[in-house]
């Protein structure tokens, strides 16, 4: 018997991320979660923030102050992504 692939395993080949998306962020692209097939330029957390930004609109000029944390540990920009990783987008905490 061959085991199957796990869910969250990437397939050969693919640059697959899942992305977690968190309060405003959330609220604004209308999804809690999802899957995204990295093109060949988004190599970085900063690449993906500017990917982000041009291919939705919703997000323009507002990922400047978001932390990323990719596989559970907050990054910087320079952090190179690889398939598999899952990147949390997480917005500014307001008071309240």
């Amino acid at each position: 018997m061959i085991p199957s692939r796990m869910a969250n395993e990437p397939l050969a080949g693919s640059r697959r991320i899942t992305l977690l998306y968190f309060a405003a962020i959330r609220d604004a692209v209308g999804l809690a979660d999802e899957g995204m097939e990295l093109p060949p330029n988004v190599l970085t957390v900063a690449d993906l923030s500017t990917f982000l930004e041009a291919s939705r609109p919703v997000l323009a000029g507002r990922l400047a102050t978001v932390r990323f944390a990719v596989n559970e540990v907050f990054t910087s920009g320079e952090t190179r992504l690889a398939p598999g990783d899952v990147v949390a987008l997480i917005p500014p905490v307001s008071g309240g």
